[in-house]
Formats: structure tokens, sequence, C-alpha cells
């Protein structure tokens, strides 16, 4: 389980940026490089970390379903997860 503060820091730079996508985006297509680097650095998308919606957790993050793998396997387990059945041969 991750830290409260890390998942607050977390969701206040999602919110950087999206509301800085369309100004980065149009700074960088008019090669303004100078006014692009007056933007807060949290603004950039390179600083998002994948996090498991559940516990915060960075590492073993599967894309498809948002999760840890430990939340995955536990939600999948109790069926919580549609579409997912555990495999067996």
């Amino acid at each position: 389980m991750a830290k409260e503060s890390m998942k607050a820091r977390q969701r206040k730079r999602e919110k950087l940026v999206e509301r800085y996508a369309e100004k980065r985006a149009q700074l960088k297509a008019e090669g303004d490089y100078d006014a692009l680097q007056k933007l807060p650095r949290n603004a950039s998308p390179v600083r998002l970390r994948n996090r498991c919606k559940i516990t915060g957790k960075p590492r073993g993050y599967i894309r498809v379903f948002g999760l840890c793998r430990n939340q995955f396997r536990q939600l999948a387990s109790d069926g919580k997860i549609p579409g997912v059945t555990k495999s067996s041969w």
C-alpha cells in the first residue's frame, strides 16, 4: 500500500498534465521551447507514474485493468473482473 501523500501527489500531477496538455502541444508545434520550459515541471506527462487504482502501488502494474498484480489476482479470484477466469491445464 502506497502512502497517501504519494497517491495525492500523483493525482495532482494528473490534473496538471490535463490542464496544460493543450498549451504544451501548441508550444511544441510552434517550436517555442523557452515558453515550454516556463510551464510547471509536473505538467509534463513524462513525470506521471502508472499506479494501481486501489492501493497506489507503482510496481507490477497491469495497464489493461489499471491494477497491480496483487489486486488483479484477488479480484479475479473473487470473480469481480468480468471475463477473467483462473486458467488450469
